[in-house]
């Protein structure tokens, strides 16, 4: 069951559910096709035993990029209801944070060109005394910001 179906208070519904956009795989995606092309161009010739271990680390941290992402991902909930924002991440330290509907003051949405184009962004939803942490590589801004302020 996820963290935000738990949470919910009776009479509650949710308006809007996002997460992490893809976007985060790109790192690590970039790293491994490095280091597939190295690994191909230096796997048959051993003169290069030290390039070779460098495209075998590219290969590994590309790997392990990809899984921190894939694990970000999969452990981040963020949802709009009528009452609140809801911003959950972590698996076993988990970190959340709810702010109630009427503490909200705005919601700013950042994105960069690429972030127009590939429907991503950083949000920040400020409350009265304290806000949410900018949500970053959050996938559909503009629709996670008329959810909230959608009344």
């Amino acid at each position: 069951m996820k963290y935000v179906d738990r949470v919910l208070q009776p009479g509650e519904t949710v308006r809007h559910v996002s997460r992490v956009h893809w976007i985060v795989y790109l790192p690590g995606v970039g790293l491994c096709l490095v280091g597939l092309i190295g690994y191909g161009i230096f796997v048959g010739d051993g003169s290069h035993t030290v390039l070779r271990g460098v495209v075998i680390v590219a290969l590994g941290v590309g790997l392990l990029s990809m899984i921190s992402a894939w694990f970000r991902r999969w452990t981040t909930e963020i949802a709009v209801t009528d009452r609140r924002v809801i911003y959950k991440r972590g698996f076993i330290r988990r970190h959340t944070i709810e702010m109630n509907m009427d503490k909200v003051e705005s919601v700013d949405v950042n994105q960069s060109i690429l972030g127009r184009i590939l429907d991503y962004g950083t949000i920040i939803v400020r409350g009265t005394g304290a806000g949410l942490e900018p949500l970053t590589s959050i996938d559909s801004p503009i629709e996670f910001r008329n959810s909230v302020t959608a009344r």
